[in-house]
């Protein structure tokens, strides 16, 4: 099969193809309105940014134990470009990849994947349960809390952060203005 530019109608329909987790398909739709947030901030390609994203996480629900290494083949059977299944991998470095982010694609969304969950937890335990009147001193006051999101790698957020040259509180931020874009679909538009 050639390869082609995959549309985002495409790619939401392979997730969906592997994926039927709700909390598997908020994140990845997180991490989308991330990628084109911090695409746009970058004057890069907002659509390929926002499809590589939204199935970074394509093989996570049938194949956890084999994360980052069922995705190449289920992209590539789906035509997808090389340097698109790349970047998807690259999001696993040091975790269960051996494949280093290079690009400014693939370090943010290296950076940017364990914060999404850190950013929604966050919003959850506020009282409006939003990330529409959220800043990121609230996460880093929840930041420290070890306890708090003990599934979050803060590890792989400071590494994705010094990978971008950019301060945490900086990160921070753009990750909530990206999930703001999505606060409905990704359930954190909460009371307000």
């Amino acid at each position: 099969m050639e390869t082609h530019i995959p549309t985002r109608q495409e790619a939401f329909e392979l997730l969906c193809k592997y994926n039927s987790n709700e909390s598997l398909l908020k994140h990845a739709l997180a991490v989308e309105a991330v990628m084109r947030h911090m695409a746009r901030k970058h004057g890069e390609d907002e659509e390929k940014w926002g499809v590589i994203g939204l199935v970074h996480d394509l093989d996570y629900e049938q194949f956890p134990e084999e994360h980052c290494r069922r995705t190449p083949e289920m992209l590539r059977e789906a035509g997808w470009p090389e340097e698109y299944i790349r970047a998807v991998v690259s999001h696993g470095w040091g975790i269960c990849s051996d494949v280093e982010p290079l690009s400014i694609l693939e370090k943010t969304l290296f950076a940017v994947d364990e914060l999404t969950g850190l950013v929604t937890t966050s919003a959850l335990v506020r009282p409006s349960k939003s990330v529409l009147d959220m800043e990121a001193g609230s996460v880093k006051k929840k930041w420290k809390d070890k306890r708090f999101a003990a599934g979050v790698n803060r590890e792989v957020i400071e590494k994705g952060a010094a990978l971008l040259g950019v301060d945490l509180t900086q990160l921070i931020t753009d990750t909530i203005l990206g999930m703001r874009t999505a606060a409905r679909e990704i359930g954190l538009e909460g009371s307000l």
